[in-house]
C-alpha cells in the first residue's frame, strides 16, 4: 500500500509555492515520499527568486516515476496557460483555477489509492470563484468531489484540537440551522477521528451557544432544546463527552489537557482559540473524507507572497501530520 502524500499547490499567486518549497527541502521532510500537484514553472520562479533552499523541480507523469531522494521535488505539472505572466499576491482567475484543478487531481488520486493522503496549501476563494468554482473553501470542494455527506473540519495542534459544528456560513444563518443531528453527526466524527490518530479513548468536549452555556435557559435556550439532548443521545452510544460547556473556558481547559478535543458550534468560535494559542504550527483537517486531508492552518498571504517572509511551520506540520495518519 503507498504511504505517498500528495501536496496541492493552492493558489499559485500566495505563498503557497514558497512554503511547500521550504518544507520539501528543509529538516527531515527533504527527500520524503511527497508529490507536488502543482505549476512547475511557478515553482521554479520562487526558486530563482532566491528566497528559498535550493532544490531540483522534477516533473513526473505519474506518482509511480517519483524518485524520492534530498533536495529533489517530484511535481505532477498542471500548468498555468502562461505561467510567466502570473503575478503574486494579486486575485487572478486563472490562479483560481489551478488551485481548483491541483485539489480535482490529487483527490482522483487519492480515491484510486495512488496517494495516501493529501496536504493543501492555501487557496484564495475570491480567485476561486472568480475561475466560476463557487465553493466556499477547500472542505466544501473536496465534500462536493467524493461525494462526502459527514464532514467536518478540524483544526489541530499538539494541545488543542477543535472540530466544527458550522464553518463558512453567516452567523444568523448558524443559529436558524442548528440541529440535534448535525451535533450528534460532528460528535460521532470526532470520537471516530480522534480513535483514528491514536486516542484510545477519546474526551470530547462540546462547547455551548450561547454565553455561559446558556445559563440554564436564561442567555439563550439553544442549549436545553438541541445541544444537550444530541449530547445525551451520543453518550447513550458510549461516547465519552461532556457539555454543553461554557465557550469562554473550554478551550483553555482542553487546551490544559482535561479534554482531548472540543466540538465548536460555529467557525470563530472554534477558530479564534486555536489561531491565538496555534497559529503557525495549526493544521486544517477534514475529518469524515474516504482519505485523510490536511492543510496549513491559514491563508494565501497575497501581501508577503514571493517575497521569502512565509513561515512554513503550519505547511511542514500538515505534512508531517499526513503521514504520521496514514501510518497508524
Amino acid at each position: 500500500m503507498t504511504k505517498i502524500i500528495a501536496v496541492t499547490m493552492g493558489d499559485p499567486a500566495g505563498i503557497g509555492p514558497e512554503i511547500i518549497i521550504k518544507s520539501l527541502t528543509e529538516g527531515e521532510l527533504s527527500g520524503a515520499p511527497v508529490v507536488v500537484v502543482g505549476c512547475a514553472r511557478t515553482l521554479q520562479r520562487v526558486l530563482e527568486k532566491g528566497i528559498t533552499g535550493q532544490a531540483d523541480i522534477r516533473t513526473i507523469e505519474t506518482v509511480s516515476g517519483a524518485r524520492f531522494a534530498a533536495g529533489v521535488i517530484n511535481v505532477l505539472d498542471e500548468p498555468l496557460a502562461d505561467p510567466d505572466a502570473l503575478k503574486p499576491g494579486i486575485v487572478q482567475a486563472e490562479a483560481g483555477d489551478l488551485a481548483y484543478r491541483c485539489v480535482k487531481r490529487a483527490t482522483e488520486l487519492a480515491m484510486a489509492g495512488e496517494v495516501k493522503a493529501i496536504a493543501t496549501a492555501p487557496l484564495n476563494k475570491e480567485a476561486l470563484h472568480l475561475a466560476g468554482h463557487l465553493y466556499p473553501g477547500h472542505t466544501e470542494l473536496l465534500a462536493h468531489l467524493t461525494d462526502s455527506k459527514d464532514y467536518a473540519m478540524v483544526l489541530y495542534t499538539d494541545k488543542l484540537k477543535v472540530i466544527h459544528i458550522t464553518t463558512h456560513i453567516a452567523l444568523r444563518k448558524f443559529l436558524d440551522t442548528l440541529n440535534q443531528d448535525r451535533v450528534k453527526t460532528v460528535i460521532g466524527i470526532a470520537d471516530r477521528f480522534l480513535k483514528r490518530v491514536g486516542f484510545q479513548q477519546p474526551r470530547i468536549a462540546v462547547a455551548g451557544v450561547n454565553p455561559h452555556a446558556g445559563e440554564n435557559g436564561l442567555f439563550g435556550d439553544e442549549e436545553i432544546k438541541i445541544v444537550g439532548p444530541a449530547i445525551d443521545a451520543m453518550k447513550a452510544q458510549g461516547v465519552n463527552v461532556t457539555g454543553p460547556c461554557p465557550p469562554d473556558t473550554v478551550f483553555m481547559q482542553c487546551h490544559e489537557g482535561m479534554y482531548d478535543m472540543v466540538v465548536a458550534m460555529y467557525h470563530d468560535q472554534g477558530h479564534i482559540p486555536l489561531k491565538l494559542l496555534g497559529f503557525y504550527d495549526g493544521v486544517n483537517i477534514t475529518a469524515g473524507l474516504p482519505f485523510i486531508r490536511t492543510s496549513a492552518d491559514h491563508g494565501t498571504a497575497f501581501d508577503i507572497a514571493w517575497t521569502g517572509k512565509a513561515k512554513s511551520e503550519s505547511m511542514t506540520v500538515s505534512i508531517q501530520l499526513a503521514m504520521q495518519i496514514t501510518r497508524e
